[in-house]
């Protein structure tokens, strides 16, 4: 089984847990460690799989101050994680190593979408620096620009972006 096939049957078998466990949102894993649904499944997804090494799932439902909803979802074996050439991750972790440009990030996911909106900001630099930092965010994946001077972050990054967040969570 490929990993396309593989990640599609994980997301698939979430989605059938997430059905048999009730209407509303699950409440995080208690410091107790009950409540493990995601890793559960992720488990079983591994033994079928035989991935003994086991593997890492985020995923993530999120609804934004500006009212747009993301869900989204995303696994791996460990094995592919840890073979994987690390150093093709250094310009995205780059991109998100500077505080004007999470500042960026938080005010496009806020709605404060073009560039003039994010020149009025205090404390976020010049105008030629606030496009520097767009242009390095943009390269990078983390924004794309669906009109002149607009920006958004792709719905297929917001989840990640989340995710690496609260990760670096102390």
């Amino acid at each position: 089984m490929d990993l396309e096939e593989r990640v599609a049957e994980l997301e698939r078998r979430l989605a059938a847990l997430e059905e048999r466990g009730g209407d509303g949102p699950r409440a995080a894993p208690e410091a107790d460690g009950g409540g493990f649904w995601a890793l559960e499944g992720l488990k079983e997804r591994l033994a079928e799989d035989g991935a003994g090494g086991g593997g890492v799932l985020f995923t993530g439902a999120v609804r934004m101050p500006t009212g747009l909803r993301y869900e989204w979802q995303y696994g791996l074996a460990a094995d592919t994680v840890l073979d994987a050439d690390w150093a093709a991750a250094a310009e995205s972790f780059a991109a998100l190593g500077q505080a004007v440009r999470l500042r960026l990030l938080r005010e496009i996911l806020d709605g404060r979408d073009t560039a003039a909106a994010l020149t009025e900001l205090d404390g976020i630099g010049t105008t030629g620096q606030i496009y520097h930092h767009l242009r390095q965010l943009s390269a990078a994946g983390w924004l794309h620009a669906p009109s002149r001077g607009h920006y958004e972050v792709p719905a297929a990054r917001v989840v990640p972006l989340l995710v690496m967040l609260a990760a670096a969570q102390p």
